[in-house]
């Protein structure tokens, strides 16, 4: 290479683009890390999302779409991207009360909303492995829901945390089937856009000024978690899933999950049990599932990944 040389997208293998997918995963999973730490010093889950996907609606802000033919589906995108900040509240209250492993299987459950809205929205209908891979997160889902552990605020708490891959599963299918005028990274500054402000009159109402931190602990805090869980591993995951396609994406990004559990264990001392490692391994497994039929044309046709948006 000739020195001043850019690396351009092409010159990035697949093992290192998969290498890269999985360690946006672990930045995504690090979000209770930054969380639990913003809810320990009394900041609300409103402010903590907006806190989140205000520095990438910012930083995306120039590839905003403004011409007439693209209006349209840019609305679309900004207030799906609404449902998806509203449906982090309710993650982040469920972070405050429940196990960071047991809300994590429940955000992981987002693929079945994606296949229900997939099918309602699109007339999708769902493949062979992907109903075998919901089945398994049903299971997986119903195996850390225990009533005989579960308090009645941990089972409100958990009830809540199932807007966020509800919110998820939306936006999954209106950015990979009903925006197709959008160029991705239009998507995405339209969808942290609506996140943005969805969230921003919850926050500032709860909040008040103290929605502009002045501790100087608190804005490290807050610039960790846009920068590190959010900014950074969102531009690395769009340009390095565009090289693999969706299924080595969804294998590799599936292991935002089991770094929940090593937050949960080791930053705040939560026991994993025999039932949240069996839930973890069944939808790692259905993770795989779903993807196996796509393999095959996928490593032919790289595809913009919505998980990019999010997690």
């Amino acid at each position: 290479m000739k020195k001043g040389a850019r690396i351009s997208l092409s010159e990035i293998g697949p093992n290192t683009a998969t290498a890269l997918i999985a360690f946006t995963a672990v930045c995504f999973g690090l979000v209770p890390l930054f969380a639990k730490e913003l809810q320990g010093q009394g900041v609300g889950s409103a402010a903590i999302a907006l806190y989140r996907y205000i520095f990438s609606a910012l930083m995306l802000s120039p590839f905003l779409p403004f011409s007439k033919g693209k209006l349209r589906q840019a609305g679309l995108m900004t207030v799906t991207g609404v449902f998806l900040g509203l449906g982090w509240i309710g993650y982040l209250e469920a972070v405050k009360t429940v196990p960071v492993a047991v809300a994590g299987v429940v955000y992981m459950t987002y693929p079945l909303f994606v296949l229900l809205f997939a099918w309602i929205l699109v007339g999708m209908r769902p493949t062979r492995n992907s109903v075998i891979a919901g089945g398994m997160i049903v299971v997986a889902a119903a195996l850390v829901a225990d009533p005989t552990v579960l308090t009645p605020d941990m089972s409100m708490a958990l009830l809540m945390a199932w807007t966020a891959p509800l919110g998820f599963g939306l936006l999954v299918v209106v950015l990979t089937t009903m925006v197709d005028r959008l160029t991705g990274l239009e998507r995405m500054a339209t969808g942290m856009l609506g996140a943005t402000l969805g969230l921003a009159p919850g926050a500032i109402m709860a909040e008040g000024a103290a929605i502009v931190p002045t501790d100087w602990s608190m804005i490290a805090t807050i610039a960790g978690l846009g920068f590190v869980t959010s900014v950074i591993p969102q531009v690395i995951y769009t340009f390095s899933c565009m090289r693999v396609g969706p299924a080595r994406s969804g294998i590799a990004g599936s292991l935002e999950l089991p770094t929940m559990f090593v937050i949960g264990y080791m930053a705040f001392g939560e026991a994993l049990g025999p039932r949240e490692i069996v839930a973890a391994a069944m939808v790692l497994a259905a993770v795989v599932i779903s993807q196996t039929t796509k393999k095959a044309k996928a490593s032919q046709t790289p595809v913009e990944q919505p998980t990019a948006l999010v997690s």
